[in-house]
């Protein structure tokens, strides 16, 4: 973008520019338009932290410095560039070798505080917000970050970046630098939240991408200003990093006691058994564990009984996501909410989390459960009623009355939720004929159930499959023909990117501040969009229209009241067949390594808390 200067209105300040302009240029500013730099920025509120905060309440900051962790992931990577839409890309990449202008602590629903910014600048109503860099910021190479390197990232990244990048970039009016270490974005729509949005766009050098086709995928390493350089790299199997000696941020606040290890290796392994017997041998010194009830049944072997290795439960205040059979409604057969009501009637969760889980998981109510955020029981009141009013015609059952999910039971046939299921399939056309479920031209009710044969952030593959054939087995009695894909995971990521399934495992974890992505979640733009996270298709204008008035709310009153009216919209939609969740993390781990226990975080086990706040104790 071309960069735009922005001259003062009065006649004065006009005819100084023109006398001075050689002295001014693009950094002469209106008094009026400057406001207080601040250290820290909030979505609501003050920053919890002062300016001047010696390091983050949720840190060791006197951790030793040094050591190794090792780490499994599933499948495996092609690309080293996680900002574009092609490749399989070593995700890792964005955590430890670039920045962001701002840090987004854990410990607030969502405040940011400088990095590689050392000042913040907004306008009272959020219309425009100031960054100006910090003159010691470095990348890896030793060259300073520029303004330049951030408007030419900021650009790309909302241009040919992966889709994620688009939304929030498709309402900046205008780029401009300020000064020589200073740049403003004015935004074209009232949301508030834009001002916190381009404080995490990654920062890249410039002078390493302009010139190439940055939506390839590659396996260029990229040049960062972070606290790690990529080390050795052996296409999808292996990735190491290695904390940089001379990185340029150690000893700023928001970094005390963060980023203490040399060392961090990410091995790529077929599947979670594989991981997991990698971690038994210790070969990997990391290992979070999904299952409650292998948690408490399996973790007897000689790694736990030495004391080599042992087991941590980080408990977090952050809502439960949705987890679960995602419907594809760009498909006929779950275009009707009837058809997917009947789907989440045969789900006999009950008898599902019994099986497999020892009953210890908690059901997803909703997507906000497990925080203030979620839709309350019963009927839509006050102004989560005013916002859903205007829509009421068109909203499926339930979302203003109010919606729960079946109780389920504990046997495997739940013969009074496929008696509801059989009638709500009837009413939408469905009938059994000689044992097989057909619609009024005979065409039977068959599709296709996806899933990672590599397993997911949430769930290990077995136990989706495990799922999935429990399910499969309850459709039967429906004369349902569903049969199950395992994919790896590449041709996983490349279905789901193009929406080519039926239905799919899926997941979102969802913060306590949710604003711009949840366009990119449920909107209709994101339905048609290959790489968007709105598997289910679905465009809802009453969804829109509270994302809108999420993003805009001035009050955390009504922030919350636009959130739990979006709830209901989701939840009330029937678009995921919900599947359990657990509010704590279970991480087994050697036992020289340490977090800081007394101080969990908000988020809990979040991005940014593992392997960042970590550090490995010196053998005695």
């Amino acid at each position: 973008m071309r960069i735009l200067r922005n001259l003062n209105k009065s006649v004065l300040m006009r005819a100084l520019c023109l006398i001075s302009g050689a002295f001014l240029g693009v950094a002469s500013m209106s008094l009026a338009s400057r406001a207080e730099p601040l250290h820290g920025l909030a979505m609501y509120g003050e920053p919890a932290l002062p300016k001047g905060f010696s390091a983050l309440p949720y840190v060791n900051p006197d951790a030793p410095q040094g050591g190794m962790i090792r780490l499994a992931e599933p499948g495996g990577f092609d690309s080293l560039k996680p900002w574009v839409l092609k490749g399989n890309a070593a995700w890792a990449i964005g955590v430890h070798v670039t920045e962001t202008l701002m840090y987004r602590t854990l410990d607030e629903p969502f405040t940011l505080y400088g990095l590689l910014a050392q000042s913040v600048e907004v306008a009272p109503d959020r219309s425009w917000v100031e960054f100006t860099l910090r003159p010691e910021a470095r990348f890896s190479d030793g060259s300073p970050v520029t303004v330049a390197d951030v408007m030419w990232s900021y650009e790309t990244l909302g241009t040919q970046g992966h889709p994620r990048y688009h939304g929030a970039w498709s309402k900046v009016a205008k780029m401009e630098q300020t000064g020589d270490r200073s740049l403003r974005f004015t935004f074209a729509e009232n949301d508030r939240e834009l001002a916190m949005l381009m404080g995490l766009r990654p920062v890249l050098k410039k002078a390493q991408w302009e010139g190439k086709d940055f939506a390839a995928s590659g396996l260029e390493a990229p040049i960062g200003s972070g606290p790690y350089v990529v080390d050795r790299v052996d296409p999808g199997r292996m990735i190491t990093f290695r904390r940089n000696p001379d990185y340029w941020g150690k000893d700023l606040a928001v970094n005390r006691g963060r980023n203490n290890l040399d060392v961090i290796r990410y091995d790529y392994f077929g599947d979670a058994n594989a991981m997991f017997e990698a971690f038994k041998a210790g070969e990997v010194t990391v290992w979070r564990e999904l299952s409650a009830l292998k948690w408490d049944r399996d973790y007897h072997f000689p790694l736990i009984a030495r004391g080599d290795a042992v087991k941590a439960e980080i408990p977090n205040g952050r809502p439960s996501g949705i987890m679960g059979l995602v419907m594809n409604t760009r498909n006929p057969l779950f275009a009707d909410w009837r058809v997917r009501q009947a789907m989440i009637e045969a789900f006999n969760f009950r008898f599902i989390n019994d099986t497999l889980n020892g009953g210890k998981d908690r059901r997803i109510t909703s997507y906000f459960a497990n925080s203030r955020l979620a839709m309350q029981p019963g009927p839509a009141t006050g102004r989560v009623a005013d916002l859903l009013a205007p829509f009421a015609a068109d909203l499926p059952p339930g979302t203003l009355e109010g919606y729960a999910l079946p109780e389920g039971s504990d046997r495997a046939l739940d013969r009074a939720g496929l008696r509801r299921a059989i009638a709500l399939l009837s009413d939408a056309g469905w009938t059994v004929q000689d044992g097989v479920l057909r619609d009024a031209q005979g065409r039977p009710f068959a599709f296709e159930i996806l899933l990672n044969q590599s397993g997911t952030a949430m769930r290990t593959a077995s136990e989706t499959q495990q799922i999935a054939d429990i399910y499969v087995q309850a459709l039967r009695n429906l004369g349902m023909q569903a049969r199950i894909t395992l994919l790896d995971s590449a041709q996983f990521v490349q279905r789901t990117n193009e929406f080519q399934f039926d239905m799919t495992w899926y997941e979102r974890a969802l913060s306590l501040s949710p604003g711009n992505e949840q366009m990119l979640y449920w909107g209709s733009a994101a339905a048609d969009q290959p790489g968007s996270r709105n598997w289910m298709g679905m465009k809802s204008p009453a969804a829109e229209s509270v994302i809108a008035a999420m993003v805009a709310s001035r009050t955390d009153a009504d922030f919350t009241a636009a959130v739990q009216a979006l709830d209901r919209i989701l939840t009330a939609g029937r678009y995921v067949i919900p599947a359990g969740f657990s509010p704590v993390s279970r991480l087994a781990h050697a036992a020289d390594l340490r977090y800081p226990a007394g101080t969990t975080p908000l988020y809990g086990d979040w991005p940014g808390f593992m392997p960042e706040l970590w550090w490995q104790e010196a053998e005695k």
